[in-house]
């Protein structure tokens, strides 16, 4: 008999913590709106006691999104427990997910704790998270590289605590297979009460084998898996969530196994998440890629138009992959556009739909033919860009043989116009260093990405940079018909992640520790 396998998201924590990822407060409900309508089981909405903004974030989204579980982590410390229930007590599902390392590299070197503080800072966290709520979830960090035996011992005095769900992490991705299920395994035969608690992993995959793990130790038991969207997360990443809920949903005659995911929401979760992150979805990637239905061998679309199934082992409307039509053009009015917008997952607020219309008309007076594709991207990067500090009013570039490259641009921010022109080695990098100007912002270009949305030559471009500002790795991303408005768009979006991760303030401050250090000085003198 088929046994539910619940599915815990962590794209908004442990997928927002990849390198260059800095999302707002209404990127994050968007996105846990998103997975609500994915029909996930828990949504892991952040750490609050990180930044203020997370902390926020976090209660965004235990106040707006209804469904799933909302959860929030917390280290085994009460501080850290006391931020994590202040922002999850509005959510109707509240969880608080606690953990601690459990292996002798992070006892010793990283916590400096015996063994017995170890359990009891377990017992504890666990307790205390009690007292808030029901739900807790507790994870020994670097499980598989622990003993056994004392991993037996820290989770059982987690549930003696009151733990519901008992986490198996494969922090560093060190696992094979056969050794994770043999470590699941030995926990399900060998911890006092687990039978009556959730048992969950959490698998990286710095070896490429989060899913296969994953897939391993449900196979003995774990009723849990935590995963991400697009396989975001530290290093090479989490567990794709994706690719776990489509392979369960293919294999089901193999695994016996099944999930509560609306699986027709993959694909619009995936270009979202993708599009807020700045992080693009590889075209070879399992389930969600360009090219995972795509086929160029002429042997095999011979096949697939003789029958789809002898080249492909699911369908791509099962994951909400829809082939691009058109369907607008440009003498479609506004209304067209919001109820086509709507019929896609797209719910933009006034002002998002003007902006959107606009970019829309300008778009279809270029453009031959208007894809579902085309109004997807219009879309996410006016979701990605309403909230925005600076905002790109105007820009024009010049350039030719012999010419020398030169832009203009004007933004705006918080009703305040900024104009810069600049010179350089082409017109990216003249509009690039004239938004440097006139932002007052300067960052290291780390790389530079463009890919076409469509096919042709008219195909809408869509622009990701990666930026190193005051020693902080930040993702930006913009999408229009010019490469060059569109690298714009990427660069401004870069600078105000960082700004609204603090950045530029932290700079600030240190400028002013340094300058008053230096009148102390002056003074003693």
């Amino acid at each position: 008999m088929a046994r539910r396998i619940f599915i815990f998201d962590t794209t908004l924590r442990d997928g927002e913590q990849s390198p260059g990822i800095s999302l707002n407060v209404r990127e994050k409900v968007e996105i846990a709106e998103q997975l609500a309508r994915l029909e996930v089981d828990v949504i892991e909405a952040g750490f609050p006691v990180s930044s203020p903004g997370d902390f926020e974030a976090v209660k965004a989204i235990a106040k707006n999104v209804k469904g799933p579980v909302i959860c929030s982590l917390a280290r085994a410390d009460r501080n850290d427990i006391d931020w994590a229930w202040e922002a999850i007590m509005y959510a109707e599902r509240p969880r608080i997910h606690t953990f601690l390392s459990t292996s002798p590299y992070h006892m010793k070197y990283q916590l400096k704790k015996t063994p017995r503080q170890i359990i009891e800072m377990t017992r504890d966290a666990v307790s205390y998270a009690k007292k808030y709520v029901e739900s807790v979830e507790f994870s020994a960090m670097d499980a598989t590289r622990s003993d056994p035996k004392f991993l037996y011992q820290v989770y059982a005095a987690a549930i003696k605590a009151g733990a519901t769900t008992i986490n198996v992490p494969d922090t560093v991705g060190y696992a094979l297979p056969d050794e994770f299920e043999e470590l699941v395994r030995g926990i399900m035969e060998n911890v006092p009460g687990i039978e009556d608690v959730t048992v969950s992993v959490h698998c990286h995959n710095d070896l490429g084998l989060a899913v296969a793990n994953s897939l391993a130790a449900a196979a003995v038991g774990a009723s849990q898996i935590e995963c991400a969207v697009n396989g975001l997360g530290e290093r090479a990443g989490n567990a794709s969530l994706e690719e776990v809920v489509m392979l369960i949903n293919t294999r089901k005659d193999r695994v016996e196994l099944f999930t509560g995911v609306n699986t027709r929401e993959i694909f619009q979760t995936s270009r979202l998440v993708s599009m807020l992150t700045g992080y693009p979805v590889q075209p070879n990637k399992a389930i969600v890629g360009e090219n995972a239905f795509a086929h160029e061998s002429g042997i095999h679309q011979d096949g697939i138009l003789k029958e789809r199934a002898t080249y492909e082992i699911m369908r791509p409307e099962d994951v909400g992959l829809v082939e691009s039509e058109i369907y607008l053009g440009k003498h479609s009015g506004r209304h067209a556009l919001k109820a086509k917008l709507e019929e896609m997952g797209f719910y933009l607020d006034d002002k998002g739909l003007e902006r959107a219309f606009i970019r829309f008309k300008e778009l279809a007076d270029k453009k031959k033919e208007v894809t579902v594709k085309d109004i997807e991207a219009i879309a996410m990067d006016e979701i990605r860009t309403l909230e925005e500090l600076f905002q790109l009013e105007y820009m024009q570039s010049s350039s030719g043989s012999g010419a020398i490259p030169i832009a203009a641009v004007i933004l705006s921010r918080e009703g305040k116009r900024y104009e810069a022109t600049a010179t350089g080695d082409g017109q990216v990098d003249a509009v690039c260093k004239a938004i440097q100007k006139a932002t007052k912002v300067k960052g290291k270009l780390i790389s530079y990405q463009v890919q076409a949305i469509t096919k042709g030559l008219d195909s809408m471009g869509d622009v990701t940079i990666k930026l190193d500002i005051e020693n902080h790795e930040v993702v930006g991303r913009g999408v229009s018909p010019d490469i060059i408005e569109a690298s714009a768009r990427a660069y401004i979006n870069a600078i105000n992640r960082a700004v609204q991760k603090g950045v530029l303030e932290k700079k600030k401050l240190a400028r002013k520790a340094k300058r008053e250090k230096i009148a102390k000085k002056v003074a003693k003198k």
